[in-house]
């Protein structure tokens, strides 16, 4: 869900999509069909279909809410972009869902799954009875009753359509052989973009809704394919950097009261603040991932800043309530849908290396599924997760043990008061490190400005951080040799705070050796044409994790508590899982704050409704982090031994 897929809207509005060349239209033929579901609601689908009759062919699908563009007679996507599965003609079908684009009905985020149905049967009990899966079935029959297929139909999508994917391997339907959820939106509660354990992610959020819900509804694609004024008017809520916009904007309610009733999410977020039945009928992973008939590949980012919980959670899912699907789990070291861009060996500061880059990707992880069970070529993949090592730039292999990794050999590191970080429990009696959190100088989530959430800021360097008072900075010792984790991170602390809430943010941060330089690691000359970035990597404090955890939500989801001031009171929560290797040399440095902002709104530190309150409601905490025998802070990283 980023800025680049608002422009693709954009351009599909605009009608400035060219022909594609000749050579994509003399192999294939394309066709705009209206495919009715069970309901009546007819789905405006796009079919590439290669010419070559002689052989049938495997087909491949995408169903999303993000256009199915270029529409009309004449204009072509570049199927040629699609790379091994253009080669091998597949048949290309592109589907805008319900209530997006040129389909018909009303869209709903995350739309829930219906459990129970008779997605075989088009009987009138079952009319009403439609979801995501149901569409995905009726879409697959018209399919291979209408081309030249070979009955074997494959679906992926990213984001967004991550999720539609996920819907389409409960489809149900026979000819459904194999599935690619990619960075599937999941669970917008406890992950994803929306909230991070409960903590709204407000920049990602108000900059993607309105664009998301106004441009892409097929009522308002109508009133602009007509020629009619849009009927509603962006207020004018951004002018300079996000942190002093953010600022300026002041609460959820102000946001709210700006775009009055025009924005639906907006209002959904404000009526269900806390973890309710709402939240559970929208998230994927809520016992909804069972009987999953073809096999599945789930693809993720370890630093994908939309939707780096939702790969993690859908594979664990689907491995714990569908234990015979055939499953596979591919993590690299991508921002959100890097995998299938022309991504460099470098991104941004930090070297991943060649078998970090799309191509590679494509022709050695992805195409080979597909090919194997669409078209039966190739080797059978290697089932379970295949996972990079940001550390030491390698994919590793760990078959269906990854969940098991984390939660067997989780290993406590305790933080001492001192800043320094150790296995070995507290001994001190009384021992505790504190800051005081200002909701009027919050912690920014990263050292540069920025108009909009910058994809980078998941392997950002932290030093802008540690230069502050309210972020507290705790550090082992130079390592004197490798340290891999994989898997899971707990956090654990004891804590105490003057006011009734607080955030905890917690970061999982690699910081490289003094003078380090990236020619010297790799060996590169300096007549070399490989970009290197100029900076300063000496003492670069690379962000390997970092997660939110809103402290009301610490006891339960559904049901906040407020803190008792000064009490000390246990904050404990995971965090997303990573692969990483601190190398020898380096150092291990964890950070706590109590704010990330503009990425996540403010806590106002006091116990109240966050969606709803006011500026009076927000004030300055005194918050300390125990460190001692009785009350010990830590925080379990899953240490391969």
């Amino acid at each position: 869900m980023k800025k680049h897929i608002f422009l693709l809207i954009c351009l599909c509005l605009a009608g400035l999509y060219c022909a594609q060349a000749q050579s994509v239209e003399d192999l294939y033929t394309k066709t705009e069909v209206d495919i009715k579901m069970r309901d009546g609601v007819k789905l405006h689908t796009i079919i590439y279909e290669p010419k070559d009759k002689s052989v049938k062919h495997p087909v491949m699908m995408e169903r999303t809410c993000y256009s199915s563009a270029p529409y009309g007679e004449g204009k072509f996507r570049n199927l040629a972009a699609y790379g091994p599965y253009y080669e091998a003609r597949y048949i290309f079908v592109f589907q805008d869902v319900r209530g997006k684009f040129m389909s018909e009905g009303e869209y709903d985020d995350i739309r829930p799954f219906i459990e129970n149905k008779k997605l075989y049967k088009k009987e009138a009990r079952n009319i009403g009875n439609t979801d995501e899966a149901s569409d995905t079935y009726d879409t697959v029959e018209w399919i291979v009753k209408n081309t030249n297929n070979n009955g074997c139909v494959g679906q992926q999508g990213i984001s967004y359509p991550g999720f539609y994917a996920t819907m389409g391997a409960l489809s149900g339907h026979p000819a459904m052989k194999a599935v690619s959820p990619q960075a599937p939106v999941t669970d917008w509660f406890h992950g994803d973009d929306v909230h991070h354990n409960g903590a709204f992610f407000q920049s990602e959020m108000v900059a993607f809704q309105p664009f998301f819900e106004y441009m892409a509804s097929n009522r308002n694609v109508r009133y602009a394919k007509d020629g009619k004024r849009p009927q509603f008017k962006f207020p004018e809520l951004f002018h300079n950097d996000g942190y002093s916009d953010f600022l300026k904007i002041g609460t959820y309610a102000n946001i709210t009261k700006a775009y009055g009733d025009s924005l639906s999410y907006l209002r959904t977020i404000r009526e269900h603040p806390n973890w309710d039945e709402y939240w559970i009928s929208h998230t994927v992973t809520e016992g909804h991932l069972h009987d999953v008939k073809p096999a599945v590949m789930v693809v993720g980012g370890l630093f994908d800043k939309e939707d780096c919980y939702g790969a993690f959670a859908t594979y664990k899912a689907i491995k714990e309530q569908s234990p015979d699907t055939e499953l596979y789990l591919v993590e690299g070291p991508w921002y959100h849908g890097a995998w299938t861009r022309e991504m460099t060996e470098f991104w941004d500061k930090i070297y991943f290396g060649k078998e970090a880059v799309s191509e590679y990707y494509i022709n050695n992880i992805e195409y080979p599924f597909f090919a194997y069970y669409l078209e039966g070529k190739g080797e059978k993949p290697q089932a379970g997760a295949l996972v990079f090592d940001s550390g030491t730039r390698s994919w590793n292999h760990y078959g269906n043990n990854w969940p098991l990794v984390c939660r067997e050999e989780a290993t406590p590191f305790y933080l001492y008061a001192d800043g320094s970080i150790g296995t070995d429990a507290p001994k001190e009696t009384a021992a505790v490190i504190g800051y005081v959190s200002d909701p009027a100088r919050p912690v920014p989530y990263r050292g540069t400005i920025d108009s909009r959430t910058s994809l980078n800021y998941m392997i950002d360097d932290q030093r802008f951080a540690s230069q502050r008072p309210d972020v507290l900075c705790f550090q082992t010792e130079t390592l004197e040799q490798d340290m891999s984790l994989k898997g899971e991170i707990e956090v654990e602390l004891m804590v105490d705070i003057s006011t009734t809430d607080a955030d905890f943010i917690v970061k999982v941060i690699d910081v490289y050796p003094d003078g380090f330089s990236w020619r010297q690691e790799l060996g590169i000359p300096r007549d070399s044409d490989i970009a290197v970035p100029q900076y300063v990597m000496g003492g670069y404090q690379m962000l390997v994790r970092g997660e939110v955890m809103r402290g009301k939500y610490r006891n339960s989801f559904a049901d906040p508590q407020p803190f008792q001031p000064g009490e000390t009171t246990k904050v404990s929560f995971t965090m997303p899982d990573i692969s990483h290797t601190f190398k020898a040399g380096h150092k291990l440095m964890i950070q706590i704050q109590s704010s990330w902002f503009p990425l996540v709104d403010r806590n106002p530190q006091t116990f109240c409704d966050i969606y709803s309150c006011g500026e009076d409601a927000y004030m300055k905490s005194t918050v300390n982090i125990h460190c001692e025998a009785e009350a010990p802070s830590m925080v379990k990283l899953p240490l391969v031994k």
